[in-house]
């Protein structure tokens, strides 16, 4: 994507197996004016991947199906048709567990086939301002400050008495 693309046409793919962060970040990303569509495990990203060609990519590191995000991200770059959509890894077993993933040096980002690594939960102004540098090679405008927000545009939980309906990746 070149830097003059406006952040409403990039389409960001995000992966996660936890259906609530799925749903909040991609209130967020679009209230950021991207489009975003989801997945919920590796293996239907890699399908999204090849339907909907996202610009970025925002993978969980483990998930479910025993698909690490790095097993994913490295998927992706070795793949001659990705391996130029940079990756993000975001993860809550370095903060739950003490465990430290981050990559250090661009070696050890390379190495792990990722182009930015955030602790869960997100620093959502940090998160945007990443995004457009990862998607305009840093001339992308600072998005608005996320606590601009109003109370209206707020992720609404759903309703809990209500029968689960299937959830679409």
């Amino acid at each position: 994507m070149s830097s003059q693309t406006a952040p409403e046409q990039a389409l960001i793919l995000i992966v996660d197996d936890d259906y609530d962060f799925l749903e909040i970040n991609r209130m967020i990303l679009e209230k950021a004016g991207y489009r975003v569509v989801t997945a919920a495990e590796p293996k239907t990203a890699l399908l999204r991947m090849e339907d909907e060609k996202p610009d970025l990519v925002i993978s969980d590191l483990m998930m479910t199906s025993l698909d690490s995000g790095f097993y994913f991200a490295r998927t992706l770059k070795e793949d001659p048709r990705y391996e130029k959509i940079p990756v993000i890894i975001a993860t809550s077993v370095s903060s739950a567990l003490g465990l430290d993933f981050r990559p250090r040096t661009d070696e050890d980002r390379e190495k792990m086939h990722v182009d930015a690594y955030f602790d869960k939960p997100l620093d959502v102004n940090r998160l945007l301002l990443t995004i457009a540098e990862l998607l305009g090679g840093g001339s992308a405008p600072a998005p608005a400050p996320w606590g601009a927000m109003t109370e209206a545009d707020a992720p609404v939980a759903p309703d809990a008495d209500a029968p689960d309906a299937a959830l679409e990746d």
